[in-house]
């Protein structure tokens, strides 16, 4: 049974925004809606555009359908829409399109771009008046508060956004992220390092807007047994990019081999890079150690990590990875990078090892001091990480974290 959400509070009618979902590396996204809808209120999908893959979880095939893509609609239907914006309220048309020019013309991305920004936030004023959205809750700090903001100065509903990084804080200036964050009602920090890099653009009178809601995991992985065995080789879980340096971990992987170490890695996920990884994997002589999966599913990732030894991610730029609560929630300790906000949930020797970004050297060290390590020593660093995702990652505690924030919104809005 749905619980009201609270004697106290009339429930809130929210849409949730997003540039694309439901996606692959989104999950946190889904868990965090849904917790707001099991509290009674409701949320409205909405994405500027489908997921270049399709889903792969049966979770977001149905969360797919149930989601508003403003460019799948028919071109008669958008253009109605915009025009229905533009009669509504002409003279917030013109304050909008004001708006729109200014953010371009201190932005990389153009007239074009803020042009079909304009657009695409007409075309959802009209849309959540129709569905009497009160509030707009948006993920992410880049296009997708862009369009926020130009819905609130049409006219339409309140905002507010959470930001990862490191998108957002790598071109601040240029996504206007100050200008977004005094629009919003409040900005939400995935983790405290998040929060700072937000105070760092934000004007000291927006600072109170500031806030840390933390990713979650579910009790798909919270709930599950601790395995069994220790896995022999490593799960390395993510996007084949830049960011998540992939190429270093092959780099650390040809050291161990001079070490007389031979781990099994897999590579689980896809992505731009994945040519040119899959070109280096030859070159290097890997081919046998190496496994690259593709996109798979919650549970074969669960699955995956419960297999292998520790998590690895050689990442040189990061929000705080999902991955990492996934991986301590189901029993296996994590090899990081000294990033972002990794520190705030893998303590370095107790819940798995971090390591300079850049080191391939220090990478390997640490594979090597993970393969070394016995298995109760495993199990403890495990335990402690898991005890650390089930106190600050919980989907309960993080959605009544946001619910509060969303209510005074309102009640203060």
């Amino acid at each position: 049974m749905v619980p009201a959400p609270s004697a106290r509070h009339e429930p809130l009618r929210l849409a949730y925004l997003t540039n694309r979902y439901p996606a692959v590396s989104h999950t946190f996204i889904r868990r965090e809606l849904l917790e707001l809808e099991r509290r009674g209120h409701r949320v409205e999908r909405v994405a500027i555009r489908r997921a270049e893959a399709a889903p792969v979880d049966p979770a977001d095939r149905a969360e797919l359908a149930r989601t508003f893509h403003v460019l799948d609609q028919p071109r008669g239907k958008l253009l109605a829409m915009a025009l229905a914006g533009l009669a509504r309220a002409p003279l917030a048309a013109l304050r909008t399109v004001a708006l729109a020019v200014d953010l371009a013309f201190h932005s990389d991305r153009g007239l074009l771009r803020h042009a079909a920004y304009f657009f695409e936030a007409l075309v959802l004023r009209e849309h959540f008046a129709r569905l009497e959205v009160e509030h707009v809750h948006v993920h992410f700090g880049t296009n997708p508060a862009a369009v926020a903001l130009l819905v609130r100065t049409l006219g339409g509903p309140r905002y507010s956004f959470t930001a990862h990084g490191p998108d957002e804080f790598d071109a601040a200036q240029a996504l206007a992220l100050p200008r977004k964050i005094a629009g919003a009602q409040f900005v939400v920090g995935i983790s405290h390092f998040a929060q700072a890099q937000l105070t760092r653009w934000a004007r000291p009178q927006d600072w109170s807007k500031l806030h840390v809601v933390r990713c979650t995991v579910g009790e798909d992985f919270l709930g599950v047994a601790p395995p069994e065995h220790v896995g022999e080789g490593f799960v390395c879980v993510g996007r084949l990019s830049a960011q998540k340096g992939h190429f270093l971990l092959v780099d650390a992987l040809v050291l161990l081999r001079q070490r007389g170490l031979s781990p099994r890695v897999v590579f689980a996920g896809d992505g731009e890079l994945r040519q040119e990884l899959e070109r280096e994997i030859a070159a290097q002589g890997l081919g046998q150690q190496i496994e690259i999966t593709g996109w798979i599913d919650e549970a074969q990732i669960r699955a995956r990590i419960r297999s292998a030894r520790a998590l690895v991610l050689a990442s040189f730029a990061e929000g705080l990875p999902m991955v990492f609560m996934e991986a301590l929630a189901v029993g296996r300790p994590v090899i990081a990078t000294r990033i972002a906000g990794v520190p705030e949930l893998v303590e370095d020797g107790v819940s798995g090892w971090l390591v300079t970004a850049g080191r391939a050297d220090l990478l390997a060290d640490a594979l090597q001091a993970a393969l070394e390590a016995p298995a109760e020593q495993l199990a403890r660093m495990a335990a402690h990480g898991k005890r650390a995702v089930a106190e600050r990652h919980s989907t309960r505690s993080e959605g009544e974290r946001l619910e509060a924030l969303l209510l005074a919104a309102r009640d203060g809005g």
